[in-house]
């Protein structure tokens, strides 16, 4: 059976986030997902794994010191220490490693080359991503392709728009977690999306600013990163 899978989401327990299970339930329904992904920062997703017919995957984003690790199918809550101890105990539950939007900053791929013995797979499509360099999924893609990690997608969404904006359509034996896993490990999945709005990167650090009372001057540089992302949504209309 074919599923349709965004692979990274963010509810309101992240710290940019401002949508709930249900919300994301009900647009991923809408929009002719099966399943998506809960991976907020930092914090891993303990609720059910169905609502209102749409498959919930555990999962997290890590903040780690090499960039952003996405860990799926947890099923019990953990706290990043390091790579090697973080990887190894979300192996232990049976869960699957991810390396999130890997070139959103660009860096050269050797420098990515020594946690592939810790990884699962690679976000070779992030709709957030290619804001800040252009070649970013591109990269990821080859990245992929160069160490044999199996691919994943996501739209790394924060708010109701993005929903559905990157997906992994997959041939799976059921319909479970179970199976999910087994057809993303074995490299069945294919990978597509679309490119965000820079501006829901901006409305999102505006959530972030709300929830953690920043103070004005933030605001002020806020605003000016509010501005740059309207001028480059505005920028890509015209090409």
């Amino acid at each position: 059976m074919k599923l349709i899978l965004d692979l990274h989401l963010h509810s309101k327990a992240s710290f940019d986030g401002r949508m709930g299970i249900e919300e994301i339930a009900a647009l991923a329904k809408a929009r002719g997902l099966d399943g998506v992904a809960i991976c907020d920062h930092d914090v891993v997703y303990t609720g059910p794994t169905e609502v209102d017919g749409v498959l919930i995957l555990p999962g997290v984003e890590f903040s780690t010191e090499y960039g952003h690790l996405l860990a799926l199918f947890l099923s019990r809550e953990i706290s990043y220490t390091t790579w090697e101890e973080t990887t190894e105990a979300v192996h232990a539950q049976g869960g699957v490693t991810v390396l999130a939007h890997p070139f959103q900053k660009s860096r050269p791929a050797s420098a990515l080359l020594p946690l592939v013995p810790h990884l699962d797979g690679v976000e070779v499509w992030n709709s957030r991503a290619n804001r800040k360099n252009p070649q970013a999924n591109a990269q990821a893609a080859a990245f992929a392709c160069q160490t044999g990690l199996v691919p994943t997608a996501g739209s790394d969404a924060h708010l109701p728009q993005e929903v559905g904006g990157g997906t992994l359509t997959l041939e799976t034996d059921a319909r479970s977690l179970a199976a999910i896993r087994s057809a993303i490990l074995a490299g069945q999945g294919t990978p597509a999306g679309r490119e965000g709005p820079s501006l829901c990167v901006a409305r999102s650090q505006y959530t972030k600013l709300k929830k953690t009372h920043a103070s004005l001057p933030r605001y002020l540089k806020w605003a000016a990163f509010a501005a740059r992302c309207a001028w480059e949504d505005g920028r890509r209309r015209t090409e």
